[in-house]
């Protein structure tokens, strides 16, 4: 009678790689820089040359080209890593979540991507009062333009991001907290400065700088496409921060849909800042995320955090629809 075979025994081999390495390879990559990786992974940039060049080591191939003048490029094989690499450190983020959930506790990585309109008003705090509600959370943070955003979620580089219900799809769920009408914003002592309100036309022959966003310059430029009318575009910027000094300076008026905390553009010049009267529905900000049913702990409490946060703090001119 012949013997049962016995089961196959593979060697135990273990790996001499890190996680955090990896974590440090993928921030790298993604950022083009180690001195931009380094910001977003709270450590030095010396570390992240280390696990570089240790990963490179280790995988005994070079993982990107280093150019003097334009930081850092993924090699072919750098490419392909990457893409394994973010899988491998989102498996390791789902058994977090696992291991969360059974312990009833709000802990691990939460990535959340910010709208760059709002991300210097409403995000360092938001995120520091969540941070010390749970310091087992691991935050990272990116403020990108609603189209990177969205596609962000869906390639889940991010868990959440804070934004605007702008062109959101079926597979993305969208939690209201705050509905912000649009408002023009004008250098101090603009004729039209003391109104109640403005309308369309009588800004059509006006300088406008706009803010020149994906999906925000259709929505901004609707308000007038709406009554047939066509602004004059003076100047154009991608930086919120920008605008609002080129409108303190007398370059155009400006429109916008949240205001700063205070009446100054970011050199110091006065604004004004009125209702536009127009047929421009006004814009809800809230929380974006994949439209799945689990949804972990962290997640759940970082929603949670949000319509707190709302409600006792608010943000200038914005109507608050928290459910």
């Amino acid at each position: 009678m012949n013997a049962a075979p016995k089961p196959a025994i593979y060697p135990f081999m273990p790996l001499r790689f890190t996680l955090r390495q990896l974590e440090y390879f993928v921030a790298v990559g993604e950022a083009g820089s180690i001195a931009k990786a380094a910001e977003q992974v709270n450590v030095s940039p010396p570390s992240i040359s280390a696990s570089i060049a240790q990963l490179e080591e280790e995988f005994g191939i070079q993982l990107f080209v280093r150019k003097h003048s334009h930081g850092l490029s993924l090699t072919a094989g750098g490419r392909i890593l990457l893409k394994e690499a973010s899988r491998l450190l989102s498996d390791a983020d789902a058994l977090h979540d696992i291991a969360a959930d059974m312990a009833e506790k709000v802990r691990g990585p939460l990535g959340i991507g910010c709208l760059l309109t709002f991300a210097q008003i409403v995000l360092p705090a938001l995120r520091r009062k969540f941070e010390d509600a749970y310091p087992d959370v691991r935050v990272r943070q990116f403020e990108r333009h609603q189209g990177q955003l969205l596609e962000m979620l869906q390639r889940g580089e991010i868990d959440v991001a804070l934004t605007y219900d702008l062109e959101l799809s079926q597979d993305i769920a969208f939690e209201p907290l705050m509905r912000l009408p649009a408002y023009v914003m004008l250098p101090g002592g603009h004729r039209l400065a003391l109104q109640a309100s403005i309308t369309p036309e009588e800004l059509v022959d006006q300088p406008m700088v706009l803010l020149d966003l994906p999906y925000s310059r259709e929505y901004f430029l609707s308000a007038f496409q709406k009554r047939g009318l066509k602004p004059n575009i003076a100047e154009r910027t991608g930086d919120i921060a920008v605008m609002r000094s080129m409108v303190g300076n007398g370059f155009g008026y400006g429109i916008a849909n949240m205001r700063p905390l205070n009446a100054m553009s970011p050199d110091g010049k006065p604004l004004v800042f009125v209702p536009l009267d127009s047929d421009l529905r006004p814009l809800t900000m809230g929380v974006a995320m994949p439209n799945t049913e689990h949804r972990t702990r962290t997640v759940g409490a970082f929603l949670e955090h949000c319509r707190s946060f709302v409600l006792e703090q608010g943000v200038f001119g914005t109507e608050r629809v928290v459910k």
